[in-house]
């Protein structure tokens, strides 16, 4: 009890005495833990310091650095201020985007960074030293996240898509900051939503499907999204029935597993035909198993034999199917009273059978002559097809010719109106000069008649003279 009540009486001097300790110490400090800015944009990020001693101090060197997941240790330095002199360093890597605002008088050492670019993405710290206040908080953190929308990003399948295996969808934009978040949708064949299967794990862009099935094809979109904007990506999964390949092994495992059977059933069978007795000599059973040797190896050949005669008329089977035989049968005319005629007119003396009819054959001379019956028929309906396509190009040259024949035709009647207008203006200058040739003479006629009544009316003034009236005076003269 006594120990608790020391610690008690203790513990608030311990508190007072690192108060008073901060008070006489440097404090460095910047506001904010976490700034965004836009790729491209420009940011301040601001630090205030406060020395132990008032007033403004002799020497300072103020140092940012940044720090990132993939930043070389040599290269978290940007930039470095002293006061003495007033210079700045900025390293190479930065140079032109970074730039310090100082002010030691009120404790100000911001920076100032321009064209924020992906690899801004990092941890930045503001560092103040001033000798002799090397206690306290010499230095504050912040971080920068530079907002970087997500790109298109592309959608991969991976694994085989057949029934009952398992696959991956895989969804990754190139960029975006913040790091984007995935997020997958599932429409079935006919575009309508539906849940995936409880199995179905979606994480990190990768959506597992286990153990796939038909109802599994459909579309798949993803869509990658962050603080900025969303982008999306489609696929189409279309899921298949296994290999044939894997199918026609297994049906060739099969086969020869029958054949192998049947192997051993035949030497069974002729081992108990030469062992007739349980007990027999030595030299008799050594004789016998020599001999079930020997037609042993007799009957695998036959086997073989059998096996590759099958696959012959097999082959020859479906060659008859294809309608081989049929040609065959077509080069010959229908028989008499059982008798075949040949096109020549001979008869074949070979007896019509219906057995021999059905089982298939094929002649090599015949196929031959009917190779060449095939390429005559396709040469002759090559040049019938050739001949057409002439008579399409000669109707079709026909038909161009009367295009021009009546294109001349309309340019000929095009110019005739302008024959017509020379022909009437000439008429019109005709008319002009026939207009004035009668103004002129009528002209002249006027004056002609204005002169002749002119004269004609001083002429009968001066022949016939006015009579004089009776109660006239006598002319006086004025002379006498």
């Amino acid at each position: 009890m006594e120990a608790l009540a020391m610690e008690r009486r203790i513990s608030p001097w311990i508190l007072l005495s690192l108060v008073l300790s901060g008070v006489d110490a440097i404090n460095v400090n910047i506001p904010t833990k976490l700034y965004e800015v836009a790729r491209g944009d420009n940011i301040t990020l601001p630090c205030k310091f406060i020395p132990k001693t008032p007033g403004t101090p002799q020497f300072v060197v103020i140092t940012w650095y940044g720090e990132g997941v993939n930043t070389d240790p040599d290269e978290t330095l940007i930039v470095t201020y002293f006061s003495a002199g007033d210079t700045i360093d900025v390293k190479p890597l930065y140079e032109g985007r970074v730039s310090l605002d100082v002010d030691i008088k009120t404790g100000k050492a911001d920076l100032k960074l321009s064209s924020a670019t992906l690899d801004d993405n990092k941890d930045f710290k503001c560092q103040v030293q001033i000798p002799k206040d090397d206690q306290g908080k010499p230095a504050s953190t912040t971080r920068l996240v530079v907002l970087v929308a997500p790109s298109t990003p592309v959608c991969a399948i991976k694994g085989n898509a057949e029934y009952g295996e398992n696959v991956n969808l895989t969804c990754l934009s190139a960029e975006g900051s913040p790091a984007p978040v995935y997020t997958w949708k599932s429409l079935d064949v006919l575009n309508n939503p539906r849940k995936p299967d409880p199995r179905t794990t979606d994480q990190g862009g990768i959506m597992s499907l286990y153990n796939i099935s038909k109802e599994t094809s459909g579309y798949y979109i993803c869509t990658s999204t962050n603080k900025i904007r969303s982008a999306t990506c489609n696929i189409t999964l279309a899921v298949m029935p296994r290999e044939m390949k894997q199918l026609s092994w297994n049906v060739e495992f099969h086969i020869n597993a029958s054949l192998q059977q049947c192997v051993t059933k035949c030497v069974t069978l002729i081992f108990r035909l030469f062992n007739p007795a349980a007990s027999m000599k030595i030299g008799s059973t050594a004789g016998i198993v020599a001999g079930v040797a020997a037609l042993l190896i007799v009957v695998i050949i036959g086997i073989c034999c059998c096996y590759c005669r099958k696959k012959k008329l097999k082959k020859e089977e479906e060659e008859y199917a294809m309608g081989v035989r049929e040609e065959e049968h077509g080069d010959q005319k229908p028989a008499k009273n059982g008798v075949t005629q040949i096109d020549d007119g001979q008869e074949d003396d070979r007896v019509h059978d219906d057995s021999s009819l059905r089982r298939p054959f094929v002649s090599t001379e015949r196929h031959e002559e009917r190779s060449e019956r095939d390429y005559d028929d396709r040469r002759s309906e090559y040049d019938d097809r050739r001949s057409e396509y002439d008579d399409r190009r000669s109707e079709y040259d026909d038909r161009r010719s009367d295009y021009t024949d009546r294109r001349s035709d309309y340019d000929d009647r095009r110019d005739r109106p302008g024959n017509r207008n020379e022909r009437y203006d000439d008429r019109r200058y005709d008319d002009d000069d026939r207009r004035r040739r009668y103004d002129d003479d009528r002209k002249d006629r006027r004056v002609k008649h204005d002169d002749d009544r002119h004269d004609e009316r001083y002429d009968d003034r001066d022949l016939v003279k006015p009579p004089v009236p009776a109660n006239k005076p006598p002319k006086k003269d004025f002379r006498d």
